[in-house]
């Protein structure tokens, strides 16, 4: 029992897949961030199987593994944050709607987001094993039913922020049906500055 509340906790703290979702959700809609989470997913499910048979704590231990996941997820969150805001940057003030976006391309940002996030292994190595009961069903099970608890429960936030992008997308529409491109841009301009905030702070971290 005291899982869910500790899983929901963490999940709903915002991170850099919750802002990608958020952001998507604003730029292309509620259907291709929901989409795109799929990505976030996957890579929460090869976290948990390093957990399940027994080698996150061992990678959540190596100084070298740890800082060649955290490096990668920098690079890529500068990355994003710098094109996002090149993209605010380019895009016209009376910008119409953007062009449809290839799902995939969304998800696999997605998946690049949280697989180079050391802190997410840390998570998963840390929280899971707390909620396990040693003697009853064996170790591995345990796990792997609590690893999927969580998945369920963050493909539940993820929604709740998709949701509130859409909102924000709908609420920003002009009479002619579009994200005016002044809203628009702000948003790029926002979320941009917050991925680079979050790769300096992952950055500035040490475990």
């Amino acid at each position: 029992m005291g899982f869910v509340p500790a899983a929901v906790l963490v999940s709903m703290i915002p991170g850099a897949n919750q802002l990608l979702g958020l952001r998507n959700a604003v730029r292309y809609g509620m259907a291709p961030a929901m989409i795109a989470v799929l990505g976030r997913l996957v890579a929460f499910v090869v976290f948990i199987g390093l957990v399940v048979i027994g080698l996150g704590a061992v990678l959540t231990a190596s100084v070298v593994a740890f800082t060649v996941i955290k490096w990668a997820g920098v690079v890529y969150l500068v990355w994003i944050g710098l094109v996002t805001l090149r993209r605010s940057a380019r895009e016209s003030m009376t910008a119409a709607e953007p062009p449809a976006v290839d799902s995939r391309r969304l998800a696999g940002q997605e998946f690049l987001v949280a697989i180079t996030n050391p802190k997410a292994m840390l998570l998963f190595a840390a929280l899971l094993p707390q909620f396990t009961a040693p003697g009853q069903e064996p170790l591995a099970l345990q796990l792997a039913l609590l690893g999927a608890a969580y998945l369920m429960i963050e493909t539940v936030v993820a929604l709740g922020y998709a949701t509130i992008g859409a909102r924000l997308r709908v609420c920003s529409r002009s009479g002619s049906g579009t994200v005016p491109g002044k809203v628009r841009r702000r948003i790029e301009q926002l979320t941009g500055a917050c991925f680079l905030g979050l790769a300096g702070y992952l950055a500035a971290s040490s475990a």
